[in-house]
């Protein structure tokens, strides 16, 4: 993993630990997680991110989903220790009542955050609010960190492609600022760890999650006003766009670092 992210340029990664739409899993390989962590102690990569597998919802008013999402959480966070990450990603979670949804995701990631007592620190990702889902409201996610038990290790990630699926203008100049004011109003940017930095091949208001190539989707260059806001400038940015090969992760590194020298 290490190797594959030095060939890409990458100051920091993304991982899952495990694959992201099973249940079931094995326990980590000593030998696998020695290795993982010397050849991170040798790079200059940091943070690292590990994202929760998909199929979780915290907010289920099913009481084996619940349950079961619950422990794959704290599973989770016990995994990433191991590795010696620093961050757990989940993504809001779906219910019909999204009021109710909001309490009982409240009350899981408290419930896991006390029960596996470590230094990850666990981000909730906003959504593009498609079905179901809640979370592409910057107030749901302010509310989930205001009633968490552990503030200390609770925090989001801006994802731009559910943002603007979700409504929120980051396609223009104006639109970037009025957006990162108001996140920084609800939410307060010192609790926005990561950004996923990705196009979207929807439209804005869509509720739709599809990635695009950088600059090749409908935000174009709203990301280049995004990628340089003084309020975004010191975090790291993660991208989640299509990808064949490591060409594909190049021509959009390229892409971003062309975007910041502009404004050097």
């Amino acid at each position: 993993m290490i190797p594959r992210a030095q060939e890409r340029q990458c100051d920091t990664i993304q991982i899952f630990s495990r694959n992201p739409r099973r249940w079931n899993y094995s326990p980590l390989d000593p030998e696998h997680v020695k290795a993982f962590r010397t050849a991170l102690c040798s790079s200059n990569i940091a943070p690292v991110f590990v994202h929760m597998p998909y199929i979780v919802n915290c907010a289920s008013a099913q009481a084996i989903l619940y349950k079961r999402s619950i422990d794959s959480l704290c599973a989770e966070l016990l995994r990433s220790a191991q590795i010696g990450a620093h961050y757990v990603i989940i993504h809001a979670g779906s219910s019909e009542n999204k009021a109710d949804g909001i309490d009982r995701m409240t009350h899981a990631l408290n419930k896991a955050l006390n029960k596996v007592q470590n230094e990850i620190v666990l981000l909730i990702e906003n959504t593009p609010g498609s079905g179901n889902e809640f979370g592409d409201a910057f107030e749901h996610i302010e509310k989930m960190i205001a009633d968490s038990d552990c503030p200390d290790r609770i925090g989001m990630v801006l994802d731009t492609a559910h943002a603007s699926a979700a409504g929120y203008d980051l396609h223009t100049k104006s639109g970037v600022n009025k957006t990162l004011e108001y996140l920084d109003n609800k939410v307060q940017m010192n609790n926005v760890h990561l950004v996923h930095l990705n196009d979207s091949r929807t439209a804005a208001g869509s509720r739709y999650d599809r990635h695009e190539h950088i600059g090749k989707g409908s935000l174009g260059i709203g990301l280049k006003h995004v990628v340089n806001h003084p309020l975004l400038r010191s975090k790291p940015f993660i991208m989640e766009t299509p990808r064949m090969n490591v060409k594909d992760d190049l021509r959009n590194l390229k892409t971003v670092l062309k975007y910041r020298k502009a404004y050097i």
